[in-house]
This record gives structure tokens, sequence and C-alpha cells, in this order.
């Protein structure tokens, strides 16, 4: 992994967690802290959307061909973290904590198989 990667890898995980924690912020009454959340929501969604658009211009100038493995994991990645937040949100918003932990695990572990799919098997 460069180094540059190793970065927008970073930056990308502080950028999610900010996103993530202001929308939980701004969605849970029980916390009362909206106008924070967000504050916090609209910098995580900087740090994204900066992110997005430096990959964009970093692509532009390679005109490399459409890589279709990787819009299939992407588009995988993203199914993986929405089933795991369904199941967050049947625990936590909707009480239906077995099925909730379930259809999470379900998401984890979709998430768990995404690692080999990106970096493959070495003997």
């Amino acid at each position: 992994m460069k180094k540059n990667q190793f970065i927008t890898l970073l930056a990308g995980v502080v950028g999610g967690l900010l996103f993530a924690l202001g929308m939980c912020m701004c969605l849970l009454p029980e916390w009362n802290a909206f106008s924070q959340g967000v504050v916090i929501t609209a910098v995580g969604g900087g740090i994204l959307t900066a992110l997005g658009i430096a990959g964009f211009v970093r692509n532009a100038r390679n005109r490399k061909p459409m890589n279709w493995k990787m819009v299939g994991k992407v588009f995988y990645g993203v199914l993986s973290a929405l089933v795991m937040g369904v199941g967050m949100c049947m625990v936590m918003v909707w009480q239906m904590m077995v099925p909730g932990i379930v259809v999470g695990m379900v998401g984890i572990v979709m998430l768990v198989c995404l690692v080999p799919m990106c970096l493959g098997f070495q003997k």
C-alpha cells in the first residue's frame, strides 16, 4: 500500500466516522445534540466529498478504462454496510433485538468477506 493510499484510507475512515456520529447525534433524541450533530455531519460529509473530488481528479488525469470489478466490489461493500445498518436500526429503533442482531451479524460477515475479495489470497 502506498503512502497516499494509506492517507486516503485514514481520511475516509475519519470522514465516515464523523458523518455516522453526527447522524446519530441528529437522529437520537436521547442524546439531545441535534445542533452539534448537524455540524459534525457536515464536517464528515465535507471530508468525504473532498476525498471523492480528489479521487475523481486523480483518475481523470490517468484516463484509465472503467474497472467493472472495482465497481462491483464497491457496490458489494455499500450493500454490506446497508445490511449491517438495517440490523442496527432493527435493534435500536424498531426494538427487534434478536432479528436485528442476526441481520447485523450477516452484514458484518458480508463486510469481512470483502477483504479477501479485494486483496485476494496468497500462498
